[in-house]
C-alpha cells in the first residue's frame, strides 16, 4: 500500500466573505460617527471624511489580506472587532481636536499613522511567526527583555520622566516610547513558558486551611519575586498601572496553569498588603489613595500635579451624558484634563451616554471572550497559558481603566486600548491580536486530510 497524500482542508468561501463583510461594516459605523461630529459641530459633513474612511478601509483591508493569507483559520470576529474600537478612537481623537479649546495634543493624523504601523506589526507578526510555540524556545529571553524594558525609563540619557512618573524614553527621530507597553507582551511569553514547566511543582499542595488548599512554603518563591519586582515599578517608577497590571496577570496565569484559588486569594493579599505599605511610606503613593478616598476635597482639586480634578471632571462628564448621551460632538470633553489619552472613555461617555458605554464594553468583552476561547481550543499547554495571559491584560486593562475613572479602585494612569492617542500602547495591542490571531489560526484549523490511494475512507490525522 502506498503512502497517504495529505491535502489541506479547504476554507468554506462563505466564512471569508462574511469576515470582509463584519469589517466594511465596522469601517461604515467609524465614518457614520465621524460624519455626526461634523454634523453637530459645523453643521456639515468633515471634508476630510472621505480622506479618513479610505485610509482605515485600506489599512484593514491589508490587514485583512494578509490574515488570510497567513492565518485563514483565525476567528472572524477579532479583526473587525478591533477596526471597530480603533476607528472609534479616531472618531474621539477628532472630535476632540475640534472642541473649543482644542484638548491637548488632539492628533487625528497622527493616531492614522500609528494606527498605519500598528498594522505593519500586525502583519508582519503574522507573516513571520508562522508557528507560535517556538516562542516557548525563548522563555528567558522574553523574560529578560521584559525586565529590560520596563528599569529602561531608570537609565540615565534615554530615561524621562512625565507627570511626575518615569514611564518614558527618548528614541532619537521617533520620539518618546512607553517601553512597559512592549514589556508586558514579553513577560507574558514568559510567564507561559515559565509556568508549563512548573506547573506541576506549583500545583502540589501544602497544608489545607478550612476550605482551601494552601502551597507549599517552598513553592511561594515565583510570586514573591514578582510581586517584589511589581512594588518596585510601583515605588522607583511611580508607575501604579503596569504594577497592577503585571502582577494581576501573572496570577491569572499561576490560575490558569494550576487551577489553584488559593494563589488567587494569595496575590490579592499580596498586593493589597504591598500597596498599603507603600502608601505610609512613599508620598506619591499616598497621593493616588488620598484623591481615591477623598475625591470632592477642595484642597485636592486645586492642587495642580495629581489633584482629583480630572477624576472630578470625568465623573461630571459621565453624568452629563446620562444615559444616551449629549450625542457626538455636542458635549464639553476639553474640561476634562488629559482627555485624549487617560480619560477618553469619560469623554466617550458624555457624548454616548452609559449606552454607548456599555456597547463599547461589549465589544471588548467579546474580543476577551474570542482570546478565550482560542485559549480553550488550543491543543498545547503553552498555546493555552498564552492566550489565555494575552485574553487577561487585555480585559484587565479594561478593568482597571474604567475602575479608576469611576472611582471604584486609584487611577493608574494606563489608556484605553486601540482608543486613546499614543503610538507605544497601539503598536503593542496591534502586536498583541496578531498572536491572538496566529493562536487562533492553528486551534481552528482541522487536522489534514489523508487520502488513501487503495482506501475507500479518508482519514483525519491529527
Amino acid at each position: 500500500m502506498s503512502t497517504p497524500s495529505v491535502e489541506p482542508v479547504p476554507l468554506p468561501a462563505k466564512r471569508r466573505l462574511a469576515q470582509l463583510a463584519m469589517l466594511a461594516f465596522a469601517v461604515v459605523i467609524v465614518m457614520f460617527a465621524y460624519a455626526n461630529v461634523g454634523l453637530a459641530i459645523d453643521k456639515q459633513i468633515p471634508s476630510g471624511m472621505l480622506t479618513y474612511g479610505l485610509s482605515l478601509g485600506g489599512f484593514m483591508l491589508a490587514a485583512y489580506l494578509v490574515l488570510a493569507r497567513f492565518a485563514p483559520w483565525a476567528d472572524p470576529l477579532i479583526l473587525p472587532l478591533v477596526t471597530l474600537v480603533n476607528g472609534l478612537g479616531l472618531v474621539m481623537i477628532y472630535r476632540l481636536e475640534q472642541a473649543k479649546p482644542p484638548a491637548y495634543g488632539a492628533s487625528p493624523n497622527t493616531q492614522l499613522l500609528w494606527t498605519a504601523v500598528g498594522v505593519v506589526l500586525f502583519s508582519v507578526t503574522l507573516i513571520v511567526l508562522r508557528d507560535h510555540r517556538a516562542l516557548q524556545r525563548l522563555t528567558y529571553t522574553a523574560g529578560a527583555i521584559g525586565l529590560f524594558l520596563l528599569i529602561s525609563p531608570l537609565l540615565p540619557l534615554i530615561g524621562h520622566s512625565e507627570n511626575g512618573a518615569s514611564i518614558w524614553i527618548k528614541i532619537p527621530g521617533v520620539g518618546q516610547l512607553q517601553p512597559a507597553e512592549f514589556a508586558k507582551l514579553a513577560l507574558i511569553v514568559f510567564f507561559a513558558g515559565y509556568l508549563v514547566a512548573k506547573r506541576d511543582v506549583l500545583a502540589l499542595a501544602g497544608r489545607r486551611l478550612l476550605f482551601i488548599d494552601l502551597p507549599r512554603a517552598r513553592d511561594l518563591g515565583p510570586i514573591l519575586i514578582v510581586w517584589g519586582f511589581s512594588l518596585g515599578v510601583l515605588i522607583l517608577q511611580k508607575d501604579l498601572g503596569s504594577s497592577l497590571l503585571i502582577f494581576g496577570t501573572f496570577i491569572a496565569m499561576l490560575y490558569i496553569a494550576t487551577q489553584r484559588t488559593s494563589w488567587v486569594l494569595i496575590g490579592i493579599l499580596l498586593f493589597v498588603g504591598g500597596a498599603i505599605l507603600a502608601g505610609m511610606v512613599f508620598d506619591h503613593v499616598y497621593a493616588r489613595f488620598e484623591v481615591y478616598l477623598n475625591p470632592e476635597d477642595p484642597k485636592l482639586f486645586a492642587r495642580e500635579l495629581g489633584g482629583s480634578e480630572q477624576l472630578m471632571q470625568g465623573l461630571f462628564a459621565m453624568a452629563a451624558g446620562g444615559i444616551l448621551g449629549t450625542g457626538l460632538g455636542q458635549g464639553h470633553p476639553e474640561k476634562i484634563p488629559l482627555a485624549i489619552s487617560d480619560f477618553i472613555f469619560p469623554a466617550t461617555g458624555e457624548e454616548l451616554g452609559l449606552t454607548g458605554l456599555m456597547a463599547l464594553l461589549m465589544v471588548y468583552a467579546l474580543l476577551v471572550q474570542r482570546g478565550l476561547r482560542t485559549s480553550i481550543a488550543a491543543r498545547d499547554p503553552f498555546s493555552k497559558l498564552l492566550a489565555g495571559g494575552l485574553s487577561f491584560i487585555l480585559a484587565w486593562q479594561v478593568f482597571i481603566i474604567v475602575g479608576g475613572v469611576t472611582n471604584l479602585i486609584p487611577l493608574t494612569g494606563l489608556v484605553t486600548p486601540f482608543m486613546s492617542q499614543g503610538g507605544s500602547a497601539l503598536l503593542a495591542n496591534w502586536i498583541l491580536i496578531a498572536l491572538l490571531v496566529r493562536m487562533s489560526d492553528a486551534a481552528r484549523k482541522p487536522p489534514p486530510q489523508a487520502i488513501q490511494d487503495e482506501g475507500m475512507t479518508q482519514v483525519f490525522q491529527r
